[in-house]
C-alpha cells in the first residue's frame, strides 16, 4: 500500500490548476442556474443558505487573489482583516441581491485565475489574519480548489462528492492528511491503493473505501456513507 509524499512541490502541480479549472466551471453552471428562492434554501452547513455558501466561496477567491498579487507587487497580505470581519462579509454578501452575489463569484473566480496566471514565486507564508495561521503560499491553488469542490457539494444542488474525481479526492486527503484527529486512524482507499495516516499510534483503526467517499467523510459531512472500519464504528472527526 502506497503512501503519498508529505513533500510540497516548489510551485503548484499542472493537475491542480487543471482541476481548478474544471471545477470552476462546474460551480459556475450550477451557482448561474439557482433563482433567488433556490438560493435563499438551507443547506447542511448550520445557519448558512444557499447563497451564504455562494458569498463564502466568492470572498475566499477574492481573499486568495489578494494575497497573490500583494505578494507580486512586494505589499505582502493577510486573507482576511479579522474572522469577525470575514464572517460580517459573508453575512452581508449573502443577504444581498442575488445578482451581485453570482457576479462576485464569477468576477473572484476570474480574478483568482489570473492572479495564479502572474504568479512565478510561490516560495514562503502568509497569515490568514494578522497574527493567525501561517499558510504556505504554494498551497494556495489546492486550498481554492477544495473550497469549490466541497462547497459545490454543500449546494445540494445536483452535485455531490460522487462527482468529484479520484484526483481531486487525492488531493484534498493528501493535504490533511498527518492532522491530530479526536481519534487516531488510517483511512485507506484500496480502490487507489493508497492510505493516509491521522493522528499517532501503531495501532490505529482502519477506515475502508473509495478515496471520494473518504474525502467526503474527512471533512466531517456525510455519516460516512460506503465506509467501513474494522473496529465496527467510524472514529470520530471534526467538521470543516
Amino acid at each position: 500500500m502506497a503512501t503519498p509524499s508529505d513533500t510540497p512541490s516548489p510551485s503548484p502541480a499542472g493537475t491542480t490548476l487543471t482541476l481548478l479549472s474544471n471545477a470552476d466551471e462546474a460551480l459556475l453552471r450550477t451557482v448561474d442556474a439557482l433563482s433567488p428562492e433556490e438560493l435563499a434554501k438551507p443547506t447542511d452547513l448550520p445557519g448558512w443558505s444557499r447563497a451564504h455558501v455562494v458569498a463564502h466561496v466568492a470572498l475566499n477567491g477574492e481573499a486568495l487573489e489578494r494575497v497573490l498579487t500583494g505578494r507580486r507587487q512586494g505589499r505582502p497580505t493577510t486573507m482576511y482583516d479579522s474572522q469577525q470581519a470575514r464572517d460580517a462579509d459573508i453575512e452581508t454578501l449573502a443577504g444581498g441581491d442575488a445578482r451581485e452575489l453570482r457576479d462576485r463569484l464569477f468576477a473572484a473566480t476570474h480574478r483568482f485565475s489570473e492572479a495564479v496566471r502572474a504568479t512565478t514565486a510561490w516560495e514562503g507564508t502568509f497569515e490568514r489574519t494578522p497574527g493567525g495561521q501561517l499558510v504556505p503560499v504554494v498551497a494556495v491553488p489546492v486550498m481554492r480548489l477544495r473550497e469549490v469542490e466541497i462547497h459545490h457539494a454543500d449546494l445540494g444542488s445536483g452535485y455531490s462528492h460522487a462527482d468529484w474525481s479520484p484526483e481531486f479526492a487525492v488531493q484534498l486527503l493528501d493535504s490533511v492528511a498527518g492532522r491530530s484527529t479526536p481519534e487516531p486512524f488510517v483511512a485507506r482507499a484500496p480502490d487507489l491503493d493508497l492510505e493516509w495516516g491521522f493522528g499517532e499510534g501503531d495501532d490505529r483503526p482502519v477506515v475502508v473505501g473509495d478515496a471520494t467517499a473518504l474525502a467526503w467523510w474527512i471533512t466531517g459531512r456525510g455519516t460516512g456513507e460506503g465506509l467501513s472500519c474494522d473496529t465496527g464504528a467510524l472514529p470520530t472527526i471534526e467538521g470543516w
